[in-house]
């Protein structure tokens, strides 16, 4: 019997690889879809990859954007990635991380492949609890999208609507962490660092380094990906 089929946005990311557990485990063959959209280095594009394989997706498909050739933000372009000592340090403003109109430029063009394969459903990894405070990240953005992909397409007019999960949204770093595991996610396979030294290891003091060591701290296990040594 054949599964139903869903399209999953794979950066490559602790929170992306758990939405693709995820995704796996309530029976969706699931096609992975990755964005090399000129950040900074390719370690999440690499990441996403191993990640795929591992966590059985049909199929992986890397997609080129060059968002860096039009959109200011530190993860496209020389800004600096602003670092921190501690989560309570981030601050409360929208950062200069934040890449203009990302998520929605990427769930459009995962909408048009999924339109146009037969998808019915998409899932994005993104939080509203533990994160940068990026605007494409919230509930009111999940739900607006949606709306907008079932008035702009053949398959939503004619009745047969979109649906875009995002089953991370309320959760805790803590507790993604705690589903994961629970599903089989290998998270040494994943990347979350903004700025990583050349030979990949993260920089621990990012915002997204931060998020994901104190998700760590509260699952009560280390985290498995290389840091670099303090001091």
């Amino acid at each position: 019997m054949s599964h139903p089929r869903a399209l999953i946005l794979l950066s490559g990311g602790l929170d992306s690889a758990t939405c693709l557990a995820i995704a796996r485990s309530e029976g969706f063959d699931c096609l992975a879809l990755t964005f090399a959209y000129g950040q900074r280095h390719g370690c999440e594009v690499e990441a996403a990859a191993r990640v795929a394989v591992a966590l059985g997706a049909e199929e992986h498909r890397v997609v080129t954007l060059p968002l860096g050739e039009t959109e200011r933000s530190a993860l496209t372009g020389d800004q600096a990635v602003p670092k921190a000592d501690s989560v309570e340090e981030i601050a409360a403003a929208i950062p200069v991380t934040y890449v203009p109109a990302r998520n929605t430029i990427f769930l459009a063009h995962a909408l048009g492949i999924a339109e146009s394969e037969g998808v019915r459903d998409l899932f994005i990894g993104v939080n509203a609890v533990d994160y940068s405070g990026y605007p494409d990240c919230r509930p009111e953005f999940i739900d607006g999208f949606e709306r907008l992909a079932n008035l702009a397409t053949r398959e939503g007019v004619e009745g047969r609507p979109f649906r875009v999960h995002a089953p991370l949204i309320h959760l805790t770093k803590g507790e993604i962490i705690g589903r994961g595991l629970a599903l089989g996610v290998d998270y040494g396979l994943t990347h979350s660092c903004y700025d990583p030294t050349p030979d990949g290891r993260a920089c621990g003091h990012c915002d997204s380094c931060l998020l994901r060591r104190r998700g760590f701290l509260e699952a009560g296990l280390p985290d498995p990906v290389a840091y670099v040594e303090e001091g």
